[in-house]
């Protein structure tokens, strides 16, 4: 055999294409939705709350509006309400002017400050960015209180070397920015990507699952209803659901410093993850058999973008926001911040993703009910004693 001739195979053809394939998809997906950083940092909503009762935060408000990038801007918030919608990550920043400030900064015992608040459970971008823009807020704050302070001091030309010291201190520390975070995440990126790694692990599992429960039920037809071997599929993929997701827990709580009461909740998101994730991934597979994988690898590279961990929804283009609505990976992720690093409660994400695997599984039924063709049923049992 010559070579031309190999490479004419099916399998080196085949090769080729998914060589190809693959690449393109991938590029074609990753590239250009992470595009959108920094390009899309202007789409994070942030709340700027002035509770100052002198004139000067509402300067530092009308500045702030003009100068910062970001094209929604609340103002119209109390500071509770603002940190109410953080801890959501319905918003990416509060920043808040005390009810002193303008006071503070006439009192020479005292320090003016200003609150910037983030939340560190949710996309890794947001929190990196809001920390840039703050440094970069707090830069210009403080140069311009210093030199308002210094012009105020040095009015008077005249005075003792003490006092010059004393007020060279004065003038250095007239601003100080008070950074506070919520829901503080351990260091170490093992962490940032924990929600992303847990849910895309049996993800993967469920995806290769979908394929070879679904020859299963293929290869069984004629010994049982397709009704029945459907409902044997389902109970299959809850039991490796339970498997698998113990497994992975135990993985995580080995690897990560997790706190013990949520074990019982991350086995039991796994479980609902792997039965979500095989019934969203099986509807290409009943329709199309193994081809369907050709689909699932890129509708997978779409939600690794999707699903939030990285890039939050203000932030994606359009293609990518619509996956995160009906694809089980976005909920699963975001439920995992507010499950394990985050106070606000996991359920709508919880529902979200079991909305999901009931749309998911009731497609399924449809398929197999219209395409799958019943056959007469044999009794194995009757042959065998025969």
């Amino acid at each position: 055999m010559r070579f031309t001739e190999f490479l004419k195979s099916k399998g080196a053809t085949a090769a080729l294409f998914m060589g190809v394939f693959y690449t393109v998809c991938m590029l074609g997906i990753f590239l250009p939705g992470y595009t959108a950083i920094p390009g899309n940092i202007d789409q994070l909503p942030i709340a700027i709350i002035n509770d100052d009762a002198g004139e000067v935060g509402a300067q530092i408000v009308e500045s702030l509006e003009e100068q910062l990038p970001f094209e929604e801007i609340k103002t119209d918030l109390s500071n509770k309400a603002a940190l109410t919608e953080l801890e959501d990550n319905e918003l990416a920043l509060v920043i808040h002017i005390p009810e002193t400030f303008s006071a503070d900064l006439q009192n020479r015992d005292v320090s003016s400050s200003i609150d910037f608040t983030l939340n560190e459970a949710g996309a890794t971008v947001v929190s990196s960015s809001m920390t840039q823009v703050i440094a970069q807020i707090n830069a210009q704050l403080s140069t311009q209180f210093s030199q308002q302070t210094a012009q105020g001091i040095l009015m008077n030309l005249n005075v003792p070397e003490g006092q010059a010291k004393e007020m060279t201190e004065l003038i250095e520390n007239s601003y100080v920015g008070n950074v506070v975070t919520i829901n503080d995440m351990p260091d170490g990126m093992h962490n940032n990507m924990l929600p992303m790694f847990l849910t895309m692990s049996l993800y993967v599992g469920a995806m290769i699952a979908a394929m070879q429960l679904v020859g299963a039920f293929k290869a069984n037809r004629g010994k049982a209803t397709k009704t029945r071997l459907f409902i044997y599929v389902q109970l299959t993929a809850i039991f490796v659901g339970v498997i698998a997701g113990i497994a992975s827990a135990g993985i995580a709580f080995g690897i990560n410093d997790l706190s013990g009461d949520v074990f019982f909740p991350i086995w039991g998101q796994q479980i609902l993850n792997y039965w979500v994730c095989f019934n969203f991934t099986a509807i290409v597979v009943f329709l199309m058999g193994e081809a369907g994988m050709l689909l699932n690898i890129p509708i997978l590279l779409v939600q690794t973008l999707a699903n939030g961990a990285t890039i939050p929804r203000e932030m994606m283009y359009a293609p990518y926001e619509w996956a995160s609505h009906i694809t089980p990976m976005y909920y699963s992720v975001q439920a995992y911040f507010a499950n394990i690093f985050g106070s606000t409660s996991a359920s709508p994400y919880i529902v979200g993703l079991a909305i999901v695997g009931v749309v998911a599984m009731l497609i399924n039924g449809v398929i197999v009910w219209i395409f799958h063709k019943p056959l007469e049923v044999v009794d194995t049992t009757e042959l065998a004693k025969v």
